[in-house]
């Protein structure tokens, strides 16, 4: 995923949940990071919020929840103790937000957004993501930092949601905000360089993105230094970039720093290890070694299924991925299942989000390919596709890569 940006918070959120739990709010579970609140404690504190004419007792909610929600929820390793709390907030910031109180509202409709649009969930992330935007464009101004940063990840989900027309606007405005007001060398013009560039290359303007990513990749670099996961994005980014452009030979040594870089970072089991390894390995593929491919293709799908579930469509694109070396290495019968199982999570979240999601029509060309090869017939191509709830596709077959 591209690059995020979140407001600093600094509080543990395990102190907040023992001030709740002192005030008989929750209740902490033995054996999980978990806490649950009682039925009657939920009511009797909906009826104080709404009938406190002095929003005492919601102001007091809304701080303990923003004590408590604090991490970047685009890191899986801080779900465990996001997600239980995210109900939570999401009610307290639907009572703030009738209630006209702005902060800590915006920052919570954002990380609530963010978290949602990490897992997939972009119908849900979308309204907070925007509701978020127009309280702080409404509080600071339409030029201020915070705007930028709601600004940034609401065109990510756009650009997610295949958008781009939607999303190079407000990454436009992002940058110039960003330079703006911090700097033109800062590390928050480098994120906001990097996301526009994504969107550039989507759009096939790879020399305009490709300068903008060396632009952020030396930013990072003099900001962080060269070992820092920050530039690991960048190089990811480039190399990716490099790939399209068939210049296999500089892509290569670029992920291979990003990969040490993350693995360093983040440890061997994380999303960006994966990112990572899946991009890795689609250049090991363009260099003819496939056999060195595969290992990493499975570990990449396993990885991703741990981190985000199995539906998720970090999964799909891995699936897809992996079926397609089968498919190369004449393993038709492992790959069907695997490209099947694919289309179908890209189908669900086209359905569930209302928007294509941006893999869909190539892996629907690629799952039309291999029944092909098999030696399908049109009929048994069109059942198929018609089990999934889609029109078959032809054509040329079509590889999709994890986003840098």
């Amino acid at each position: 995923m591209p690059g995020g940006l979140e407001d600093e918070a600094s509080l543990d959120p395990r102190d907040a949940l023992v001030e709740l739990a002192a005030y008989s709010l929750v209740t902490r579970a033995a054996e999980t990071p978990t806490f649950t609140m009682h039925r009657l404690v939920q009511d009797v504190t909906r009826r104080s919020l709404r009938n406190d004419p002095e929003q005492g007792a919601l102001t007091e909610a809304l701080a303990w929840v923003d004590d408590a929600l604090v991490g970047d929820p685009q890191d899986v390793r801080t779900w465990p103790v996001l997600d239980p709390l995210a109900p939570h907030a999401r009610a307290v910031v639907d009572f703030a937000d009738a209630a006209e109180i702005t902060e800590p509202t915006a920052r919570l409709m954002n990380q609530l957004g963010t978290l949602l649009f990490t897992k997939a969930l972009q119908g849900e992330a979308e309204p907070l993501m925007r509701r978020a935007l127009s309280i702080d464009e409404t509080s600071f101004g339409p030029e201020h930092p915070k705007v930028a940063i709601r600004l940034n990840n609401l065109a990510q989900l756009l650009q997610a949601t295949n958008r781009l027309g939607e999303a190079e606007p407000l990454m436009e405005r992002v940058v110039r905000i960003f330079e703006s007001s911090v700097g033109e060398n800062h590390p928050n013009v480098a994120t906001a360089l990097i996301n526009l560039a994504s969107v550039l290359q989507a759009t096939n303007r790879l020399s305009k993105a490709k300068s903008l990513m060396r632009r952020a990749l030396a930013i990072d670099e003099k900001s962080f230094g060269p070992e820092h996961p920050n530039v690991a994005i960048d190089l990811n980014n480039l190399a990716s970039l490099l790939h399209a452009t068939n210049r296999l030979g500089e892509a290569e040594p670029l992920m291979r720093r990003a990969l040490s870089i993350d693995e360093k970072s983040f440890g061997p089991e994380h999303p960006n290890v994966a990112r990572d390894l899946n991009n890795l390995a689609s250049v090991l593929q363009g260099t003819s070694r496939i056999g060195e491919k595969e290992p990493l293709m499975r570990r990449v799908l396993s990885i991703d299924e741990k981190s985000f579930g199995p539906e998720h469509p970090n999964v799909a694109t891995d699936l897809n991925n992996l079926a397609r070396l089968l498919q190369a290495t004449n393993r038709l019968g492992e790959a069907e299942p695997l490209m099947r199982r694919s289309l179908a999570i890209f189908v669900d979240f086209t359905r569930r989000t209302g928007h294509e999601h941006p893999h869909l029509e190539a892996v629907m060309v690629n799952y039309h390919f291999l029944l092909d090869e098999m030696g399908k017939s049109d009929a048994e191509i069109e059942a198929a596709f018609a089990a999934l709830g889609v029109p078959s596709a032809d054509g040329a077959p079509s590889g999709v890569e994890t986003p840098g």
